[in-house]
């Protein structure tokens, strides 16, 4: 296999090709794509590795959110969703145990103490994202609504899917598909057709006899569902990524991701975003910031979207978007004019020292003229 990335990469982003490179001859297993639009213009869309191919689509886990995100945007766009509004205005049911006054905003931003049900989520539940609804409706939260946060990474998409069927009476995986991914033709899915299956390559992973026990009823192992299996296992399931979880089942490729944060940001080759800018900054405004209930370490949320910060350190701070447990991200940075994606083949370490953060950085420095 080639260590030279195979692809487009505009003249001026030589810079990036070149860290590209250096990564795919550092280690002969690794397989990636990197994608980056700036104003509207792709001007990177590079490939290497073993496992990949310029038209392969993977896993992207948690990236899913951010997905979701913008489409849920065009709901509180289009003045279907008050953010200021109470849960409860839209989902009665889930007013009880503390939760009745906690407000969209709130909840999606972390807020709700619903990261997980004490006994978890059966491997069918994920499919089914009203059972799971109806059960955290239920639900005692794990601290008081609206005071910590903690990283709700298997429930957030419940949240979202719920809110948009009591709204739309459809699914935000059919409002996403109908007038974000087809109309802008995003190779990035909430839900893989049959006819993409043949362009679809499974997610590696190393099994790592070392890694620590996790409690399934501690507020780690409710928020990752551990009694179900390893996460990371989810969509190489056709039946997990054919329905398309806004929690973590999507599926794309890195060029996916960055058009559709330049389509949501910036427009792509010439057309309009298809959020305003006032809608951006209501969706991405930083809500809580410091040390994640989940975690126990430095989060920062808008509304569903990852912010920048120390440990996450992936764009400015009007950057919006979000990783994924394999380290794939999708961001766009409305101060630099740029839509950015990256998937791993191979699940790696991500955070600011992670390769996709690194690739960030130097799309960046690019545009900075620090090359």
């Amino acid at each position: 296999m080639s260590e030279h990335a195979q692809g487009f990469a505009a003249e001026e982003f030589d810079a990036v090709r070149r860290l590209f490179d250096s990564m795919l001859a550092a280690d002969p297993r690794y397989s990636a794509q990197v994608a980056a639009y700036h104003q509207g213009v792709k001007v990177l869309d590079l490939h290497g590795g073993p496992d990949i191919a310029a038209d392969s689509v993977t896993g992207v886990f948690s990236c899913s959110k951010g997905v979701a995100a913008l489409a849920f945007g065009l709901l509180v766009q289009d003045g279907l969703m008050d953010l200021d509004a109470t849960v409860t205005r839209y989902w009665p049911e889930f007013g009880c145990h503390g939760k009745e006054m906690l407000t969209v905003r709130q909840l999606l931003s972390h807020q709700g103490g619903l990261v997980g049900v004490p006994g978890g989520f059966a491997m069918e539940e994920y499919n089914d994202a009203a059972a799971v609804a109806a059960k955290l409706a239920a639900a005692v939260p794990l601290w008081r609504p609206g005071h910590a946060f903690g990283y709700h990474a298997l429930t957030m998409g419940v949240f979202l899917e719920e809110l948009c069927c009591r709204i739309t009476g459809g699914t935000l995986q059919s409002l996403y598909e109908e007038r974000i991914r087809t109309p802008f033709a995003v190779d990035m899915y909430l839900g893989l057709p049959e006819s993409e299956e043949p362009r679809y390559r499974d997610v590696l992973f190393d099994e790592d006899p070392s890694l620590p026990f996790i409690d399934p009823e501690g507020i780690v192992g409710m928020s990752a569902n551990v009694r179900a299996g390893n996460l990371l296992t989810l969509p190489n399931m056709r039946s997990i990524r054919a329905a398309g979880s806004c929690s973590g089942a999507g599926v794309g490729s890195a060029a996916g991701l960055a058009r559709l944060y330049a389509a949501a940001s910036t427009g792509v080759h010439g057309g309009q975003p298809f959020l305003t800018p006032q809608t951006i900054a209501t969706m991405s405004q930083e809500q809580v910031w410091g040390i994640d209930r989940v975690f126990s370490a430095e989060s920062a949320f808008a509304v569903v979207f990852m912010k920048a910060h120390a440990r996450m350190d992936f764009g400015s701070a009007q950057a919006f978007g979000h990783d994924g447990a394999n380290a794939a991200l999708g961001f766009a940075d409305p101060a630099y004019g740029i839509g950015f994606g990256y998937i791993p083949q191979r699940a790696e370490e991500g955070g600011t020292v992670g390769r996709g953060m690194q690739l960030s950085t130097a799309v960046r420095k690019v545009l900075l003229g620090q090359t």
